[in-house]
């Protein structure tokens, strides 16, 4: 039975087509819906512009693959939780496209990205923290097998913390030290009751970071699912994104230039989350909550 479901989140737009185990078709797109909104401020009109123009291209996809667009589940996060004017936007989606979209809660996010972002990975016996470090939110979960110990979601995103210190051009070395600090105060409330065996990272900062660290051009899932990404590797890729422009830093991230100005601060969020879990790498998930949506 084909299931299809679209992640809203506040960067990335994701598209999922399966066939039970079977992916049909997964597509993501940068569009920054959440950037230049502030902390409880507006999606900015051409923000929902090009939102609404994925969305669009996104129902006609799965209708085409025999998903009509009242049978997508669609759902929006961090974002959508924070603008005054999602509902608005949402209904403009519902007429415009056909698609019903969910803004559900902060555990609800961590609960779907649990559930498929630790998909299709072999992992050693025993706890397992994952972690989300999405445009708007972080989702950290701690749990074992089908069973979640802990979740949380920290108030802090790739892209809230680019338009709050880092900016879109040259960042000051001052600018990043304290967003590094905000960073630092909010892993500082997280207790894990349960030291990890296994750390996942999932979403678009983790496989793009892979993808530089693995030195690959194109966006392979093969390569970077499964793949380790070190703590090294992440200090080293910190280093040449603070020292570089924003031209400079689109040739660096070529495997997704579009992720280029928020990359930065996502490095600095899954540091900080390693650095929680006393392990030295990451084990990459290509996979997140748009996996745990189509199978629920």
């Amino acid at each position: 039975m084909l299931n299809a479901a679209i992640d809203i989140g506040s960067n990335s737009l994701l598209l999922l087509v399966t066939d039970g185990e079977k992916v049909v078709h997964d597509e993501a797109r940068v569009v920054g819906l959440g950037r230049g909104m502030g902390e409880r401020g507006l999606f900015k009109p051409d923000r929902m512009e090009a939102a609404l123009a994925a969305l669009v291209e996104y129902a006609q996809r799965a209708a085409s693959l025999g998903v009509p667009p009242a049978e997508v589940r669609a759902v929006a996060t961090s974002a959508s939780r924070r603008a005054l004017n999602a509902t608005t936007f949402y209904k403009e989606v519902l007429r415009v496209t056909g698609l019903r979209v969910q803004v559900i809660s902060g555990e609800e996010e961590a609960r779907l990205t649990w559930m498929g972002g630790g998909s299709g990975l072999e992992v050693a016996p025993g706890p397992v923290l994952l972690v989300d470090p999405g445009g708007g939110s972080t989702e950290v979960i701690l749990g074992e097998g089908g069973h979640i110990h802990s979740r949380i979601s920290l108030e802090i995103g790739t892209v809230r913390l680019t338009d709050k210190y880092l900016g879109y051009g040259t960042v000051e070395p001052a600018a990043l030290a304290r967003a590094r600090e905000e960073i630092a105060e909010a892993f500082s409330t997280v207790r894990l009751d349960h030291a990890p065996r296994t750390a996942i990272a999932v979403a678009g900062t983790a496989t793009t970071l892979a993808a530089c660290a693995l030195g690959l051009a194109t966006h392979d899932c093969e390569q970077i699912h499964n793949s380790v990404l070190s703590a090294g590797a992440i200090r080293h890729w910190i280093d040449l994104l603070l020292g570089a422009n924003p031209a400079q830093r689109r040739e660096l991230v070529v495997v997704s230039p579009d992720r280029a100005d928020t990359l930065l601060a996502g490095a600095c969020i899954l540091l900080s989350a390693l650095e929680l879990t006393r392990r030295q790498s990451w084990r990459v998930s290509t996979r997140g909550l748009r996996f745990g949506l189509a199978g629920r």
